[in-house]
């Protein structure tokens, strides 16, 4: 296995361009960045992929992409939604590959608990279908698709908070296994009462990008990750993935002094 990449996740939160973000991670020392499609989709200076590719390759930088995961549900219980969240997905996959990325990181659906069984049971069986279509076109695109382990909701039920809810799951959608990979979220672990090590012995190579982020074991807080070099050594994924709330907590992190690019968003914009 080769070296893995390390790098940073750029949320809309930043207000920053996408090549401030990209000389920010390097001057970090790091050299991957995973974009956000909420970032995509808000920013009003977003770049085009090829662009995005152009400039990756001006970084030397790796990409990975994540799709949608605000306003919108793979595993709605109506039809109508579920198909377009797909194509969302699928939008994210077309520009994932037209920019050069490895890899897409997903989230399986969710249902608010309060329903009746027999709309979560649909709501299960559409996360199903969602999943293994998405994975099919990841798959001809030339770009993995990997399933992320999500923190519990108090009013919502996701179906990959532990090992087995997410083996589950993975298991459940109707395709090969090299179609559908694993994205491992080390503080959705910890805030959920798992060990992510559970999730190594659980899924190893499988595994090809790990987001790294801390918590008190309160809530999901996405504080600062000092410690991640031991996560680096012990999991066996291709990309690791500061995700923070603000860009001088991955400087944080990284135990780098080094000053972050300003908002260059305003409201007007």
């Amino acid at each position: 296995m080769t070296d893995p990449r390390i790098g940073a996740a750029m949320d809309i939160r930043f207000g920053t361009t996408v090549e401030s973000f990209m000389k920010y991670v390097t001057d970090l020392g790091l050299d991957h960045v995973e974009f956000k499609r909420e970032y995509l989709a808000g920013h009003p200076n977003t770049p085009s992929p090829e662009r995005v590719g152009e400039l990756a390759d001006e970084y030397g930088v790796t990409l990975s992409y994540h799709a949608p995961f605000r306003d919108w549900n793979m595993g709605s219980y109506d039809e109508t939604v579920r198909q377009d969240s797909v194509a969302r997905v699928k939008r994210t996959i077309d520009d994932a590959a037209t920019a050069g990325a490895t890899s897409v990181v997903v989230h399986g659906g969710s249902i608010p608990h309060r329903y009746p069984e027999w709309v979560r049971q649909r709501a299960r069986k559409n996360a199903r279908r969602s999943l293994a279509e998405c994975a099919e076109y990841a798959q001809l695109a030339g770009v993995s698709l990997c399933l992320e382990n999500q923190p519990i909701d108090e009013q919502k039920r996701r179906y990959t908070t532990s090992p087995a809810d997410l083996a589950a799951m993975i298991e459940d959608v109707d395709v090969p296994p090299q179609y559908l990979s694993v994205t491992l979220d080390v503080g959705h672990a910890k805030v959920n009462d798992h060990d992510y090590q559970a999730f190594v012995e659980k899924f190893g190579q499988r595994i090809r990008v790990c987001h790294l982020h801390d918590n008190d074991g309160s809530a999901d807080q996405h504080e600062p990750f000092p410690e991640y070099r031991s996560v680096v050594e012990s999991v066996p994924a291709n990309v690791f993935v500061f995700e923070m709330k603000s860009p001088e907590d991955v400087a944080t992190s990284v135990g780098a002094d080094v000053v972050a690019p300003e908002p260059e968003v305003s409201a007007d914009d």
